[in-house]
């Protein structure tokens, strides 16, 4: 098969990776990729969410199938557009990837559905909003109504903090678009986990589950960023509970969807918090997480392009998806004044290093080559250093050694990715 792969983050490295030892892989395009996907295909020059150019490029390179890496694309129509070229595409419509590109209509579908959620309402007034948190108390949740690449959420500890978030998402404008309309939130509490799953129509297909550290700072402190590191499988979390959570939470609103006439086919990929009275859920997600999917796909021993193309066709594939019993372990490596202003253009080095070491494996995100072919940073999450081991310990372990073996100027990490776990 020949496979167009749309993207340019780690997640799409770690894609490409998985893709790449697919013996039905014919040809891999990535667009527009990064300096890591380069050699496992052909990254080529044309942005994410620049739907005519992929459409075109898709078309005149005869690919079999169109992998959706980000959420941006879905959401302006990469599907539909595919649909309407007669391409093969593994992601939801327009319409269906709503679930993530609005809060407030995964919100509506989810009561409708029945699903298991936080409290929440939309606001398109500021006043409005700011009364109504004082009103509910702290701690609350607000969050753009919009995609603002993980970065639209803040769980806030005060009503004032609170307060401050809306008005800095409503009347600054710090979150663009996504934030002109908040949904503000009662905040669950319990231990936060990700469960995947391969849906199309009503039926979902469990993949696995990891657990994303979001915060910038160890002990889960500072701001919310789109993940600092992953564990999976997460502690307490096994393939039963999965299913049930499936059963909850995924399913219902598939049905529902269904009902709507706007059918869900492709990733889901359900937050979800484990409270004292069961698994609530906190959002959904059309496509792998990142940077779940580093650890998730590392763990990966089923063919995924088989399992990508019946989603393609609005089937499941019948093999069963199947992973490695060992731990794996996500650890990003992000550019100092990350996720507020990233410094860019600090040379990188040690990679190889890094993978030299038993277990290890790094995927780029926001790297670039300069001028002198020099590898350099060139976004706020730079690397995830990633590892695989027969215990959590050592995979964490393999991990951080990994970590030391790279460095740059201002390179910056958590220090406690996966202790939770243990």
């Amino acid at each position: 098969m020949r496979v167009l792969l749309v993207g340019s983050g780690g997640r799409e490295h770690a894609l490409a990776a998985t893709l790449a030892r697919s013996p039905k892989l014919t040809a891999l395009f990535i667009a527009p990729g990064n300096p890591g996907t380069a050699g496992l295909g052909t990254n080529v020059a044309i942005g994410a969410s620049d739907i005519p150019a992929l459409i075109t490029f898709a078309k005149e390179q005869q690919i079999d199938l169109v992998v959706p890496g980000p959420e941006a694309p879905l959401v302006v129509g990469l599907a539909d557009a595919c649909a309407a070229a007669g391409l093969a595409c593994a992601g939801p419509t327009q319409a269906a990837a709503r679930l993530e590109g609005s809060k407030s209509f995964s919100k509506d579908v989810c009561y409708a559905a029945g699903v298991p959620t936080a409290r929440g309402e939309r606001f398109t007034d500021v006043e409005a909003a700011i009364t109504y948190i004082a009103e509910r108390g702290a701690p609350i949740v607000v969050k753009a109504d919009g995609l603002a690449a993980g970065k639209g959420v803040v769980v806030a500890q005060t009503v004032a903090e609170a307060q401050d978030a809306v008005r800095e998402m409503m009347t600054h404008g710090t979150m663009g678009d996504a934030g002109r309309s908040v949904v503000i939130e009662d905040c669950l509490v319990g231990e936060e986990v990700s469960l995947f799953a391969f849906c199309s129509g009503e039926t979902a297909m469990l993949i696995g589950a990891a657990q994303d550290h979001k915060r910038i700072g160890d002990n889960d402190t500072g701001p919310n960023t789109g993940g600092m590191g992953a564990v999976s499988p997460p502690r307490g979390f096994d393939r039963a509970a999965q299913e049930a959570a499936l059963d909850v939470l995924v399913r219902p609103m598939l049905k529902e969807m269904v009902r709507r006439g706007t059918p869900f086919r492709g990733v889901i990929f359900a937050g979800l918090m484990l409270t004292e009275t069961g698994p609530q859920l906190i959002e959904y997600n059309v496509r792998f997480g990142d940077p779940e999917a580093q650890a998730l796909l590392l763990r990966l021993t089923s063919d995924l392009l088989p399992a990508l193309a019946a989603l393609a066709e609005g089937t499941l594939d019948t093999t069963p998806v199947t992973f490695s019993d060992q731990a794996a372990i996500s650890i990003v490596m992000a550019a100092r004044g990350y996720p507020a202003a990233p410094e860019m253009g600090a040379v990188i080095s040690g990679i190889a290093d890094a993978e030299a070491l038993e277990g290890v494996c790094v995927f780029q995100a926001g790297t670039k080559e300069n001028a002198a072919r020099e590898l350099v940073v060139a976004g706020g999450r730079v690397l995830s250093v990633c590892a695989l081991g027969d215990t959590v310990q050592q995979a964490r372990d393999r991990a951080y050694a990994g970590v030391r073996a790279i460095s740059w100027d201002g390179a910056a990490w958590r220090t406690d990715i996966g202790a939770r776990a243990l």
